[in-house]
């Protein structure tokens, strides 16, 4: 059994998607141990006291020192013997200690076809807005395995998304959300789940 720990800041949709697709046996052989958000009032943390999974508030304005709230934020996973930490929309720089002792077993989902439009800054709408802005035709989304860069770490998974004549950065968001993000990112969990993603010299490689 494959024990998560889903880390999320906003409204929680990627996280809706992994509990939906755990229900339909999408996903099979794992069970979400923990919601952790860095914002109290986050609805992700509603989300999952409803579906009976233990949600907690992890936020860095309750310690005096980010060293102090990086310990915490270790510590609070660590505490779930999870397998897998799962980042779900979370905008909190992770600490190296996580990273370090997380080696591969930290995935990301990212608004667009990682290299392009990722890195500090390229989070939410400021991708959608970006892509439209450079006029690109096709778009995406990339599950990645998280290192000590933005957005740098092996790629899993990715999905394109066609885009439309009249498209707004909202528009696309949806469409990037619904075509590729709640899609890949419970394939990726589901491959992890059944020992078929590995790396081998920095690169991940998925069984067919």
């Amino acid at each position: 059994m494959l024990k998560i720990a889903v880390l999320v800041s906003g409204g929680g949709t990627n996280l809706q998607a992994i509990i939906d697709k755990i229900k339909s046996k999408v996903i099979t052989d794992t069970s979400i141990e923990v919601v952790i958000s860095n914002k109290p009032d986050a609805y992700a943390l509603t989300r999952a006291k409803d579906n009976g999974i233990e949600g907690i508030c992890v936020s860095p304005k309750d310690y005096a020192t980010r060293e102090e709230f990086n310990k915490a934020l270790v510590d609070t996973i660590d505490s779930f013997k999870v397998d897998l930490v799962v980042l779900a929309g979370y905008l909190v720089i992770l600490p190296e200690l996580l990273i370090n002792k997380y080696e591969n077993r930290i995935i990301n989902i990212h608004p667009s076809l990682i290299p392009s439009f990722c890195g500090m800054g390229f989070y939410g709408l400021k991708v959608h807005e970006e892509v439209l802005k450079r006029g690109c035709k096709v778009t995406g989304a990339t599950v990645h395995f998280v290192d000590k860069g933005a957005d740098t770490g092996p790629i899993i998974m990715q999905k394109a998304v066609y885009i439309k004549n009249g498209d707004t950065p909202e528009v696309l968001q949806k469409r990037v959300m619904e075509e590729a993000e709640w899609n890949i990112m419970p394939q990726v969990i589901n491959l992890i789940a059944h020992n078929k993603v590995k790396v081998v010299d920095n690169i991940a490689i998925v069984e067919e």
